[in-house]
């Protein structure tokens, strides 16, 4: 019997009591463990705090911090910027139209050499390193008070209002006082923990698939141009996706996505997005590393496919995989307005606008079997249109505001919006809202948007 074949029957089953220096086995046949009470020290008081670093978290900190707020921002991974660097996400989409931060952040990479240095057409790429250390920089410059490595685990009310969060960390269990609260970890974990309420996938219930994003190094653009995503082939029509697939099927082996693609960042540094993992639910633990396996076992073969074929192929060399699979589907907060898909068909204009998503609908198919049967666009024709402050306000708890993917939304529309273009200057709005609400003692929804000074381009 293997070794953790035998601790698990074992322990199955048995109950586990806390003692002074630990816990100890002391009958079996019970499926729960109680824990013993104890006190949780409250560690910090902060105006804002921002929960999740990925582009909406890290925007909405730094914007906090600039307005002067008193501001926490906790990450559960070891560097800001989520999926746009633990998550090998080197490009930006729907940024052209966006000023604030999101403009702030393609000037600054520009200047410092970090973005792209071949054409990729409207989306912007750069080096994932260089992202890091530059929103580590700004954080800190707008004094935001950063801790990494930290998870929230609960919350606790008073009266229907947010008034601390739990975390776990290796500095072990944690609380945090805040005047008010922004939920940007993509998947709406701090949300739901509070009681919000939240929709989930399409009307079956059912995601769009994960993708595991990687870093590839060896190959040379001008070599391999015909299979790279860059201003000459989005002009085209994107043939390159086709070839790239063909050329992968021609090594030996089939990806997952019918549509794997190449995104250059410098002469011989690339980002790949090359596979799907379907079925698999972004709240749920097991599922995720389930998804994470698969997939980084499939993009290792993708390289190898690819590398046996010789020639243009040969140098080819697996740089880094993501951190965190890519999720595109999870929970969707109920807010004091819900985006839909109306809204996209007939380009809906706010007053109190925090952003103009120009992207247009983009669901991946949620089963393998649509994926060359259904399009993108679910046969929705869209426009321009305006997310509202309202989408970003929780409905069912006070003082929670979300920015990013997890906010109010209907399943097409998400599919829009969720791109990181308009989850940065989502942040920021959400930020600046936040700071005026704290500093003021009011509710975000309280806060007059005259007074936000904000406008949408």
């Amino acid at each position: 019997m293997q070794r953790r074949d035998f601790l698990t029957t074992a322990l199955a089953g048995s109950v586990i009591t806390q003692s002074a220096h630990g816990f100890s086995l002391v009958q079996p046949n019970a499926a729960t463990l109680a824990e013993a009470a104890r006190d949780i020290p409250v560690v910090g008081d902060y105006d804002v705090i921002v929960c999740g670093a990925g582009p909406a978290g890290v925007a909405a900190a730094i914007e906090a911090g600039r307005s002067g707020a008193k501001t926490l921002l906790l990450e559960v991974h070891g560097c800001l910027g989520g999926v746009w660097t633990s998550g090998n996400l080197t490009w930006i989409l729907d940024n052209s139209n966006k000023a604030g931060l999101v403009q702030e952040i393609k000037d600054e990479l520009q200047r410092r050499g970090e973005s792209a240095t071949v054409p990729v057409g409207s989306t912007f790429s750069f080096d994932a390193e260089g992202m890091k250390l530059l929103l580590e920089e700004w954080c800190l410059k707008a004094n935001v008070t950063v801790r990494l490595f930290t998870r929230v685990v609960a919350t606790a009310k008073k009266a229907g209002r947010l008034t601390h969060i739990i975390t776990e960390s290796k500095s072990g269990r944690e609380a945090w006082s805040g005047k008010v609260f922004i939920d940007c970890s993509g998947d709406g974990d701090l949300a739901a923990q509070a009681g919000c309420g939240f929709d989930y996938g399409d009307s079956l219930g059912q995601g769009q698939p994960m993708s595991l994003l990687c870093l590839i190094t060896g190959v040379k653009y001008q070599d391999i141009k015909e299979f790279v995503r860059d201003t000459d082939d989005s002009k085209a029509g994107s043939p390159s996706k086709r070839k790239l697939k063909e050329a992968i099927i021609r090594g030996g082996h089939e990806p997952s996505y019918t549509h794997p693609s190449i995104h250059p960042i410098r002469d011989d540094f690339h980002m790949l997005m090359a596979n799907h993992e379907y079925g698999f639910k972004g709240t749920d633990a097991n599922q995720v590393t389930e998804a994470t396996l698969k997939a980084r076992a499939e993009v290792h073969k993708i390289i190898g496919s690819l590398r046996s074929l010789n020639g243009i192929w040969s140098g080819l060399r697996l740089v880094a995989t993501g951190e965190q699979i890519g999720v595109r589907e999870s929970r969707r907060i109920h807010g004091l307005y819900t985006v839909s898909r109306q809204d996209l068909m007939t380009g809906i204009r706010h007053t109190d606008a925090v952003c103009r998503v120009t992207f247009g609908v983009d669901v991946h198919s949620v089963k393998k079997a649509d994926e060359s049967t259904t399009n993108y666009k679910r046969g929705t024709p869209s426009k321009p249109y305006d997310i509202p402050i309202r989408a970003l306000i929780a409905k069912d708890v006070q003082g929670l505001m979300m920015a990013g993917r997890c906010i109010s939304g209907d399943f097409i529309a998400h599919s829009s919006y969720r791109v990181t273009g308009n989850a940065a200057i989502m942040g920021q709005a959400a930020g600046r809202v936040a700071a005026l609400a704290a500093q003021s003692n009011r509710l975000p929804q309280d806060v007059k948007w005259a007074d936000v000074k904000w406008s949408v381009e």
